[in-house]
């Protein structure tokens, strides 16, 4: 796309339009360097291969839609000018895919070759009977229906969309809204995977540039645990879209400063105001487009993330408070580690180091689920993924946003037992502005509508179970660390004390303050707490929002603010304790997280920034000291304070809202009848276990013990106590 008549590409003026020092130069050699030591680029011999599956695919699919045709009724000729195309999109259109990475599809037809009769039909069984082709996996009810398979090795997924063309012609552009004329909005969805990637290309000012920081971003985001869309975290094309703008308000960067930037910018945007690569406009067509002035359901997304084609959609609906936190975190670790980076006290390893999943809490859900045949089970794991993230939206609304849960990106096997899969969540009791007297989170009547949700599955059969069980950090499995040994004391505690990175301020509604006590990056004693052990390097100290200043400027989606939210003082489950059912008293962490926020809509960050101070001191509430800024900050609040941001206020969200798609209004007291089938007894066994309390607690980093003992799995009633604060570590 050409730039607009203003002269640049987006929606707003860039910050900045400096070209790369001698010093970025540098930095981005050492980046590409890094890439390729870490084997992200393919052979050349592997991008030929890809080449010619995909020839093959479209000789395959044009093979197809011919019988396709001849089996409608169609003459000769007819069958004769029947004509499908194929389409790639997705890391591959990009080009920024791996090696063994998969390749993004499309398939499109002409009208009469209808998705269910035609595609998941004829053209599964003629994949079926191709000896190249294995792991054929058909999902015809997923919200974009999809057709996966190998061919000769290599991972397609494959959609389809018919249009109202009588014929496919070969020179089809995808680009014209006209195509979406007559269809369906399966179609619409599938067919918005190329329009969306064609109109991102056209909309960033360096395409090298675009690549290779996506690349980095794409790799950093797997490494830290926060890629995966199904997940609630983010997936490619949202990674994509935030590049992008990134790229859009530095146009002349190098990657190495693009980096750098793009964690500078998401750790402080106001989420939920959208991120978008152009204007949202109607369109011609009415279809329905993101906005959360006529849309209920748009209100209560937590980081919408705008396609930039018509229909302009948000492709981060599945992000929920909780993942929007640990996101925050890492934006915010990631742009600290970017300024010591560019201070020589640290290295681009430091900022890939895997995240410690399993050393951060003290509890965690083990989800385990079972079938009885390979096929079987990738069809169950394939449905079960899509719906834990409604665990944790159930957790996030059941409780008012105090317990959320932390779900890890991919599952694990047990080499012991096959058919098994096994996915966690670390849990998290979020930080009150006040101490509350003991209260109990039983959360029972949450799982068990999980499980009954998850069990209605369609086609389900018969083997195909799920437990869910609670266990302590001390009590994970062996099999999720590498080489199924748990890492030492020793060297979990070294390698946090030499990483020890500041936190901002950041409320589970995604919002990031200013550091107040913050630790330096390269300081490990200031890690630790008075018994010894080590407090989390996610959260910070607990700080009313009153006391928290605003400390950027400029761009109206970018600041450091953090306000309170009021949740409400009654919580779901019991009052009273079983005598059966031991009561653990919880002292919460001084790093745990802040308050949430439901105050109004964002404002410009220049009038918090001036305001900030008059307003505390009218309201009788004394003004914070002021806050010393690394000299980068100092450079990039310069480099802000003269963008004045022009912002389309047609989309600033006037509330904070929960995503809460997938809840049911249910009450915890009704219960389910979730018993396994007979024929497993170990799940069975497990599922009629006794529930007892579990202690939950800011995510600690302390020191676990290898279990030799056989796993315990702990139930699922939650007591909580909230008592005053301990002094924060020296």
């Amino acid at each position: 796309m050409a730039k607009s008549n203003t002269g640049y590409l987006g929606v707003s003026e860039p910050i900045s339009l400096s070209g790369p020092t001698e010093k970025d130069v540098v930095q981005t050699a050492e980046v590409e360097k890094f890439l390729a030591d870490a084997g992200l680029y393919e052979s050349q011999e592997e991008a030929v291969s890809r080449e010619e599956v995909l020839g093959k695919l479209d000789q395959t699919v044009k093979t197809w839609i011919k019988k396709a045709t001849r089996v409608s009724g169609y003459g000769d000729q007819f069958v004769h000018e029947a004509n499908a195309k194929i389409f790639t999109f997705g890391s591959y259109r990009l080009g920024v895919h791996g090696p063994g990475a998969d390749i993004d599809t499309l398939c499109v037809g002409p009208r009469h070759a209808t998705r269910n009769d035609y595609f998941f039909r004829c053209l599964h069984d003629m994949l079926a009977e191709m000896p190249e082709v294995s792991e054929l996996h058909p999902v015809p009810d997923a919200h974009v229906p999809v057709l996966g398979f190998k061919l000769c090795g290599v991972s397609i997924d494959l959609l389809y969309a018919n249009l109202a063309h009588v014929v496919i012609p070969d020179d089809l552009d995808l680009s014209q809204d006209s195509i979406l004329h007559n269809v369906d909005e399966q179609a619409v969805r599938s067919l918005n995977g190329c329009r969306v990637t064609d109109q991102i290309l056209r909309l960033v000012p360096n395409i090298p540039s675009f690549r290779t920081t996506l690349r980095f971003m794409r790799y950093w985001g797997k490494r830290r645990g926060v890629y995966s869309n199904v997940m609630g975290f983010l997936g490619g094309i949202n990674w994509a879209i935030l590049v992008a703008r990134i790229c859009q308000l530095y146009p002349n960067a190098s990657p190495s400063m693009l980096i750098s930037r793009f964690f500078r910018v998401y750790s402080q945007w106001k989420w939920p105001n959208p991120v978008t690569l152009c204007h949202i406009e109607e369109g011609p067509l009415g279809l329905p487009v993101w906005d959360p002035r006529r849309n209920f359901r748009d209100r209560g997304h937590q980081m919408p993330i705008i396609t930039p084609a018509y229909p302009c959609m948000n492709s981060s609906y599945n992000v929920s408070t909780s993942t929007r936190y640990v996101m925050i975190q890492e934006f915010t670790r990631g742009y600290e580690i970017c300024q010591a980076i560019d201070e020589n006290r640290a290295t681009w390893d430091d900022l890939f180091e895997p995240y410690p999943f399993f050393e951060l809490y003290k509890n965690y859900l083990e989800v385990g689920i079972t079938a009885r045949s390979e096929d079987d089970l990738r069809n169950w794991k394939g449905w079960v993924e899509s719906r834990l993230r409604t665990l944790v939206l159930k957790f996030e609304r059941y409780t008012h946003e105090m317990l959320l849960a932390h779900p890890h990106p991919r599952d694990f096997s047990d080499g012991s037992r096959p058919l098994h899969s096994f996915y966690f969540m670390g849990l998290w009791r979020k930080q009150t502005a006040q101490p509350q007297e003991a209260e109990q989170f039983d959360i029972r009547g949450i799982v068990n509508e999980f499980k009954s949700a998850v069990l209605a599955y369609a086609h389900r059969r018969e083997g195909m179970d799920i437990e869910v069980s609670h266990v302590k950090r001390k009590d994970i499995p062996l099999f999720v660390f590498p080489g199924g040994v748990r890492p030492p004391r020793s060297s979990r505690t070294a390698a946090r004390s030499s990483r020890t990175v500041s936190r901002n301020v950041v409320t589970a509604d995604g919002q990031v303050g200013n550091p107040l006590g913050a630790e330096s990056w390269s300081d490990p004693q200031s890690a630790l707490d008075h018994s010894g052990g080590y407090q989390s390097t996610l959260l910070v100290p607990s700080v009313s929002s009153k006391e928290t200043p605003s400390i950027l400027n400029g761009h109206s989606n970018l600041h450091a603010e953090s306000v309170e939210h009021e949740h409400p003082g009654h919580l779901l489950g019991s009052t009273s304790t079983p005598g059966n059912i031991a009561v653990l008293d919880v002292v919460t962490q001084p790093n745990s997280m802040p308050s949430t926020s439901s105050n109004g809509a964002p404002t410009n960050g220049l009038d918090i920034c001036l305001n900030n101070s008059l307003h505390r001191e009218a309201e009788g509430i004394p003004a914070n000291n002021p806050v010393n800024f690394s000299p980068a900050v100092v450079d990039e609040l310069d480099e802000l304070a003269s963008y004045q941001a022009k912002p389309d206020n047609k989309y600033v969200l006037p509330v904070h809202g929960s995503s809460l798609e997938g809840c049911s209004g249910r009450t915890l007291e009704q219960t389910c009848n979730l018993s396994s089938h007979d024929n497993n007894n170990h799940l069975k066994r497990k599922a009629e276990e006794e529930l007892e309390p579990l202690e939950l607690a800011g995510p600690p980093v302390g020191a676990t013990r290898a279990s030799t003992s056989t796993v315990q799995r702990k139930p699922l009633r939650l007591r909580l106590s909230t008592v005053p604060q301990p002094k924060q570590a020296e």
